[in-house]
């Protein structure tokens, strides 16, 4: 049996009945976890890179000075490798200025699913990801063995209480207005445990360390969500009559394990961003409301993804009454950096390529 439970500051579920059109991915398929907006974000490489050169003044041809700067801080970018060192830098303060660079920055992929949804906000404010951050490391500091782990989280609580006490104000200028009371209030309790958790440190509790991390971490999470206002773009004209969902919202589903005297039940807490997947999402609430789930049969879970929508019988998937046919929808991917979804294709189609841009001009330009 599954219920739909509201998120605290989800926004409305928008369900249409009207005829639905059609794409590849069948929603038949239910996969584990949300869709995020950290999905696709981290490349190591791209297939191609294009670097363009601009001349501020286009009648002035490239000295081969500034086309060898050029070409090695490329190289420093592709391979690591440092470019020019000390001279670089000599030049760089007489010679061509190099204001905008695009640099494509590499690491290890966010696994924690409260870590995914939590950057996955539709959001743009520096000060509270500087508090999130070190936050958020103290999981790797307490992969180290015994006491020695405190050490590493004492360096992340004090960085996370410095750096909010300096962004405080920018902090709450950014919560929405509508929000911007209950921001203050959780911004006042995060303070509050940083203190307690800096306390944890001191007595070397290493056990009371994680708990107390969690819940500020959930007071960052609360702080960032009361500062979306509203949803942030339109969705393709197209897909504007399928059940879209505008914000959050959380599914409670009761799972049955069979031949296992051990275990009567699971519940699956499965959280539902709409701001980064509305199509999917929604399709799935309304789904979970029609009770299409209800007493279906598992296909697959192996650890990697749980699956299940395939009903007995002929049918592939739900049978959408408006139109007597399955419903299908398309495949909606979020990139990282990009300001909406993009549909029906996959990033192998939709190639993405690092833009290496070197604005050169000249002194009093």
């Amino acid at each position: 049996m599954a219920t739909i439970i509201s998120c605290k500051f989800c926004s409305s579920l928008v369900t249409s009945k009207s005829s639905i059109p059609t794409s590849h991915c069948r929603s038949s398929k239910l996969w584990n976890g949300a869709f995020s907006k950290r999905f696709g974000s981290r490349w190591s490489s791209y297939n191609s890179i294009k670097c363009e050169l601009q001349n501020a003044k286009k009648s002035r041809p490239f000295c081969l000075k500034e086309i060898a700067i050029s070409t090695a801080l490329a190289f420093s970018l592709i391979t690591g490798v440092p470019a020019l060192g000390s001279s670089a830098d000599a030049y760089a303060a007489t010679g061509p200025v190099i204001p905008d660079l695009s640099v494509l920055i590499s690491g290890p992929p966010i696994k924690d699913p409260g870590a995914l949804l939590r950057y996955a906000l539709p959001i743009n404010n520096k000060a509270i990801r500087e508090v999130q951050k070190p936050l958020e490391d103290i999981s790797e500091s307490l992969k180290i063995s015994g006491v020695k782990a405190l050490d590493s989280v004492e360096r992340n609580v004090r960085q996370a209480s410095r750096t909010l006490k300096q962004g405080k104000d920018l902090i709450v200028s950014g919560l929405a207005e509508s929000k911007k009371e209950h921001g203050v209030e959780v911004l006042g309790k995060l303070e509050v445990g940083l203190d307690e958790l800096q306390k944890i440190v001191e007595d070397r509790d290493r056990e009371a360390v994680a708990p107390k991390q969690k819940e500020l971490l959930n007071y960052v999470g609360s702080v960032e969500e009361d500062m979306v206002d509203g949803f942030p773009y339109e969705v393709p004209e197209e897909y504007r009559n399928m059940p879209l969902l505008k914000g959050r919202a959380a599914v409670d589903m009761k799972v049955k394990v069979k031949d296992n005297p051990n275990v009567d039940n699971y519940i699956f807490h499965i959280v539902l961003d709409g701001y980064n997947a509305p199509v999917s999402s929604g399709n799935f609430v309304d789904l979970v409301e029609r009770h299409f789930y209800d007493g279906m049969e598992i296909q697959r879970a192996d650890g990697f993804v749980v699956q299940t929508g395939d009903p007995e019988g002929p049918a592939e998937g739900f049978i959408d009454p408006s139109t007597e046919k399955t419903r299908t929808i398309p495949l909606e991917i979020m990139v990282d950096g990009e300001k909406a979804p993009f549909y029906g294709e996959t990033l192998e189609v939709r190639p993405l390529f690092l833009i290496v841009r070197f604005h050169i001009g000249w002194g009093g330009e």
